[in-house]
């Protein structure tokens, strides 16, 4: 029988074949904290008796959720965190470049083949590159610190396919919706997805990192993308790597197989309380919003402001709606201040941040009132999410966020000329 693409990473890691359900002790490639789950994973690196982190090289720290420090206590996480990396030779990003996902892709922390960790559910974001990479609780960040590796067990993977040419402003955001609509929130939970198919093949990195951050919406341990040209095109500006094989045998065993045609796909949202609930855009069209936010790790790229741009043209956004928008790191906020982006945005009346999660996760600014509606391209739509728990969290991609931010409404972005 042959292997999938992750049984095999494990067994060139563990020197071992190792199969799908296996318990393993594996090393790890790279271990990433950042300010919210950082401090914890620290206690717990000291409470087993740390002394010294087993690799301080391959360990990413930065700051990202609350940045700048927005309360007295942040400020104090930050300066412990500080403390820590200087004590432990970790190079610190500190709050200069970034969310967390994006700044670990755009500095080659995680190339195909390798196992990364990362303190963060959406770590998984990491297997557009071709890596194994997965959140992590704080005890087990704490371990894998002091002894640079960590136990795992191996997942077992499904399969999905996506074919076909997406039609104008429908894109991967709208395909990763329909897609976790359709597995739903728990249909994945502890296993792999691997994406495949046309429609990948010819995506762009960007799209399958869109598609990987959200894997874990469906419960899966790890979204990945078998490396190809794109793949290792984009590492190979980041790092000296040496391109190598790396796909599942065609006799693999998956759990489970999917397959999708986006040839046809329409825009998607996906309704409050939870990210299976994507509909087709038309069916909430007109429900009226209070606030649009166009960033994060999942929709946080350069490419992602160019669609919004695209669709927002000369027009200027609608007074009543607060649209907020934060490039994910700091080379894609250069990349979109050069292009003229941030001015246009700005003269249309949004509000544009420096890189940070901002509204993502509710523990800093743009939060919502009670009664509130907000439309996001980030990735979860959970009760309090972005603030208030009785407010409302849509789902949706730049495109989509962008037509609604003008109208005051969501709207299909395919009826923007």
């Amino acid at each position: 029988m042959g292997a999938t693409i992750v049984e095999k990473i494990f067994s060139v890691k563990c020197k071992k074949d190792v199969r799908a359900d296996e318990v393993v002790m594996a090393p790890v490639d790279n271990a990433m904290i950042h300010d919210i789950t950082g401090p914890l994973a620290i206690q717990k690196f000291y409470e087993m008796g740390g002394k010294h982190v087993h690799s301080p090289e391959r360990v990413t720290m930065l700051f990202d959720h609350q940045v700048p420090a927005d309360s007295i206590e942040a400020a104090e996480n930050h300066v412990y965190m500080r403390k820590f990396a200087k004590e432990q030779g970790i190079f610190n990003y500190d709050l200069r470049e970034g969310v967390c996902h994006q700044v670990t892709m755009e500095m080659g922390k995680a190339a195909p083949g390798e196992i990364v960790v990362g303190a963060d559910s959406h770590t998984c974001m990491y297997g557009a590159g071709g890596a194994f990479a997965t959140g992590i609780g704080s005890t087990d960040m704490g371990f894998a610190l002091k002894f640079g590796a960590l136990y795992f067990r191996v997942p077992e993977t499904i399969k999905v396919t996506a074919n076909g040419s997406f039609q104008q402003r429908v894109g991967p955001k709208d395909l990763i919706l329909s897609i976790a609509a359709d597995i739903g929130a728990d249909g994945a939970t502890y296993r792999a997805i691997e994406f495949t198919g046309s429609a990948f093949e010819t995506m762009g990195m960007p799209g399958r990192m869109t598609c990987c951050n959200m894997a874990i919406e469906m419960g899966a341990k790890a979204g990945i993308v078998p490396p190809d040209t794109i793949t290792w095109d984009y590492i190979s500006r980041l790092r000296n790597v040496v391109p190598f094989s790396l796909q599942s045998d065609n006799n693999a065993s998956f759990i489970e197989k999917r397959t999708y045609n986006v040839t046809n796909l329409s825009p998607q949202v996906a309704e409050p309380h939870n990210v299976d609930l994507g509909v087709d855009v038309t069916k909430v069209a007109g429900t009226k919003i209070d606030q649009v936010f166009i960033g994060s790790c999942t929709n946080g790229r350069f490419e992602d402001f160019a669609e919004a741009a695209e669709v927002l043209g000369n027009r200027k956004f609608s007074d009543n709606v607060r649209v907020i928008i934060i490039p994910a790191s700091r080379q894609e906020y250069l990349k979109t201040l050069r292009a003229g982006l941030i001015e246009r945005f700005v003269t249309a009346g949004a509000l544009v941040e420096a890189p940070c999660c901002g509204p993502c996760m509710g523990g800093a600014f743009g939060l919502l009132a009670p009664g509130e509606i907000s439309l996001s391209t980030s990735n979860r739509n959970f009760k309090g999410r972005q603030g208030s728990t009785g407010a409302l969290v849509y789902l949706c991609s730049p495109a989509t966020a962008a037509a609604s931010g003008i109208y005051g409404e969501i709207t299909d972005p395919r009826e923007v000329e």
